[in-house]
């Protein structure tokens, strides 16, 4: 399965504009902000996401280690550095989505973009 055939979940720190961008690209995804949740724990975020069937997309590194000490998810996808700029995460989204990834949930992927726009693709299933 594509890493990115799970519908997702976006976390408050994830810019509108990239949520837009992944709708209009086809994905199913819900945000934090779209729901007026501002501010509310990762262990909320991912207990939601968990009970919707959606993969957390964050810039938060928090996630992992929840995921680590044993919360239910679906997934996460950390993308680094966060950025304040939408553009910079649709690059690194894009780079994603030019890869065949096969991932299956409960999985932690973590996408670094690095200097020249390369980005490092790290997946861990447990």
């Amino acid at each position: 399965m594509n890493s990115f055939d799970f519908p997702l979940f976006a976390d408050e720190n994830i810019h509108p504009d990239v949520v837009d961008f992944l709708r209009e690209s086809g994905f199913d995804i819900t945000s934090i902000a779209e729901r007026g949740e501002f501010g509310v724990t990762d262990e909320y975020v991912l207990l939601k996401a968990s009970e919707e069937g959606r993969a957390v997309l964050t810039h938060g590194s928090d996630f992992g280690g929840l995921a680590l000490f044993g919360a239910q998810f679906v997934g996460i996808i950390y993308l680094r550095p966060g950025h304040i700029r939408p553009e910079f995460t649709k690059q690194t989204l894009k780079a994603i989505f030019e890869r065949d990834l096969e991932v299956n949930p409960p999985f932690i992927l973590v996408a670094e973009r690095r200097a020249f726009g390369k980005v490092k693709i790290r997946i861990r299933q447990f």
